[in-house]
């Protein structure tokens, strides 16, 4: 029995040292060990951590415990010597190389896992997974910081939209469209929808900025513009706010009726055109997605091949009309340049094509951006990328001479060389730079190879002696300097520093003008008719704020207005003056039928009485005039000083 009673004992005190270790270790505060303030800075922890690893190193106390706290001592300065280790401290508790967000979700994990276990019910509770570890595996790599939302989100939602997701801890609608939000994120992503979730518990900066009050909240953000979600939380829903993001505007539908102009808009438009041919009536979000990316490229097309008519085309062009096909057109709008054909394509196989096939042939020159994408600067002996430039005069139809350059170009297309032309009478500057200072190029189309040398605009070049015909001598001549500039950069021997492209698609003022009403008028409706009362709040208060000011400014109008009319009749007690016959300015018929507007002005007799009032104790933006006149010259002078003021202020007061 005593033996049992001791091995109780035993197990007791063991219990008790651990409890008692696992405190001392959740009590760890390095602060407190160092003997410094959470405000000090490295140089007094510094100092602190010498003058206490001095005092309690083994070597030199032998005190029992001095081994352990030289251990402490060691350890507490590695966390405060490191910024983000003692940041983390300072924030979480502790200092672990993973902190933060992660280590948050841990606690508030156990926490709640201790409060299921104490009362005997398990996360299938009401049915909500309440593991947080669980649900934020979903989000945690899409979790979205205000640094990162600002300089890669926005700039990226150019080129694709983004569905973006608002929530927060303890959300039991954020849990209950979960599997909803999962499965839309699987698809969407996998289209080149951009996906993003944004944790308003510690991002609340990023969250106020986006305009969302509440959680779960869902929005889309494309151009840079935000648009919130507002109807049940459903894949199709979801679905189609993702597709109304989208500019109407970016696949025509093409028929036999309009195949013909939508091929050959690529002289006007300066960009490849693309058709795809399918079975749905409908255009498939992968491609109206796909558009947006290479908007600023290529144009697109679609071909319903169920639509009557449509068999024209698939016959002329070789479509095979039970599979999705997409054919590319670049300068001849009879045969495609290129073509894709294959079952459920995949929106990395059609970025590929794409990327591929986004310029034309002999691309127009016509802006400084085009320019630098096409000839980019070189970066070294092999990544020496060479232009041939045509600089020709700007005409309706094909001239020959270009056809012969497209027709060169098409022979001989390289890696290392692209093919351009310019419209010499619209890049003045930029055609007169190449061109040398003679009359043989007047008026005639000329050939030069040049290589940008650095982003100031300075380039080597070589232009061809004779003007460029299109003949097959032209051809031959053009080919062996291609062919001597591989073996020889030096051929290139003539340098120049271009003039900028102006841009000649840029749309005019007036149209940006509208442009950019129209989007801020659609904002403002957006805003009226969705956004909840606090978003609302600043623009309803511009409106009363313009109101009140408005009315109260018609209002103090009207009675001054009111006063001034009741001032302008003459009291009795004048006019009783005036029949009496005392010494008065008279005026005709004609002027004293005005009524006065305004009356400020005030002809007064200066007594020794009057004398203080007027000079003496004149008030501040006051002015007076005083008339010192004698008995001969009054009448008739104060009749003219009279009439003076009279057309002044349309007012006379005269107080003998």
């Amino acid at each position: 029995m005593e033996v049992k009673k001791l091995s109780i004992s035993w197990q007791f005190l063991l219990v008790l040292v651990l409890i008692l270790h696992i405190l001392s270790a959740l009590d760890f505060d390095p602060y407190r060990v160092l003997g410094v303030s959470r405000t000090a800075s490295q140089a007094d922890i510094k100092k602190a951590y010498k003058k206490l690893a001095r005092e309690w190193h083994p070597d030199k106390n032998k005190a029992p415990g001095a081994e352990d706290k030289f251990i402490q001592i060691s350890k507490a300065y590695e966390i405060l010597s490191n910024e983000e280790k003692r940041s983390n401290y300072d924030h979480y508790g502790d200092a672990g190389e993973k902190q933060g967000y992660q280590k948050q979700q841990q606690q508030r994990e156990y926490r709640f896992r201790h409060f299921h276990e104490n009362f005997y019910f398990d996360e299938s509770f009401f049915h909500f997974p309440f593991n947080s570890e669980r649900r934020d595996s979903i989000d945690e790599k899409y979790l979205l910081h205000f640094s990162h939302y600002v300089n890669e989100v926005v700039p990226d939602s150019f080129k694709k939209p983004y569905l973006i997701k608002i929530t927060s801890d303890w959300c039991f609608s954020c849990i209950h469209i979960e599997p909803v939000w999962k499965e839309v994120v699987q698809e969407l992503e996998g289209l080149g929808v951009g996906i993003g979730v944004v944790h308003a518990g510690y991002e609340r900066r990023l969250a106020h900025h986006l305009g969302a009050h509440s959680t779960p909240s869902i929005l889309g953000i494309i151009n840079g513009k935000i648009s919130f979600f507002h109807n049940a939380v459903v894949r199709e829903n979801l679905r189609q706010f993702v597709e109304s993001l989208l500019p109407g505007n970016l696949v025509e539908k093409v028929t036999n009726k309009n195949y013909v102009r939508f091929l050959s808009g690529w002289q006007q438009e300066n960009k490849p055109h693309v058709l795809l041919f399918d079975q749905m009536p409908v255009v498939p979000l992968l491609y109206k997605l796909t558009a947006f990316a290479y908007k600023d490229y290529v144009s697109f097309g679609y071909v319903y091949v169920g639509l009557r008519g449509a068999e024209e085309m698939t016959r002329q062009y070789n479509v095979n009309v039970y599979a999705p096909t997409i054919l590319v057109f670049k300068e001849h709008t009879n045969k495609p340049a290129d073509a894709i054909q294959a079952r459920g394509l995949k929106k990395q196989v059609i970025d590929d094509f794409i990327t591929q096939n986004k310029y034309l042939l002999a691309t127009r020159l016509t802006s400084q951006k085009l320019f630098q994408e096409l000839c980019p600067v070189k970066r070294s002996h092999r990544q020496r990328k060479y232009c041939v430039v045509l600089l020709t005069a700007e005409a309706s139809k094909l001239s020959r001479p270009f056809e012969a350059f497209l027709s060169f170009a098409l022979a001989n297309t390289q890696d290392t060389v692209r093919f351009v032309h310019v419209y010499s009478n619209r890049q003045q500057e930029f055609a007169n730079t190449l061109l040398p200072d003679s009359d043989t190029f007047k008026g005639k189309s000329a050939v030069a190879i040049l290589e940008r040398r650095n982003t100031a605009g300075r380039v080597v070049y070589k232009t061809l002696e004779d003007p460029w015909t299109g003949s097959e001598s032209d051809k031959f001549i053009l080919l062996g300097c291609l062919d001597q500039l591989r073996k020889d950069p030096a051929l290139l021997s003539s340098e120049a520093v271009l003039p900028d492209l102006t841009d000649e698609l840029a749309p005019i003022f007036l149209l940006r003008w509208l442009y950019s009403a129209s989007d801020y008028i659609s904002d403002c409706w957006d805003s009226i008719f969705h956004n909840n009362w606090r978003e609302m709040m600043p623009l309803l208060s511009l409106v009363f704020s313009a109101l009140f000011i408005l009315f109260g400014t018609v209002i103090v109008q009207a009675f001054s207005d009111s006063n001034d009319e009741r001032e302008s009749n003459p009291p009795d007690k004048e006019e009783a003056h005036e029949k009496a016959g005392k010494t008065e300015p008279s005026f005709s018929k004609e002027n004293s039928s005005k009524i006065p507007k305004k009356g400020f002005v005030e002809v007064t007799e200066l007594t020794d009485v009057t004398y203080t009032s007027n000079l003496v104790r004149l008030r501040p933006g006051h002015m007076n005039v005083v008339l010192i006149l004698s008995n001969s010259t009054k009448t008739s002078l104060l009749q003219k000083f009279a009439l003076e003021v009279y057309t002044f202020t349309g007012r006379i007061v005269w107080r003998g």
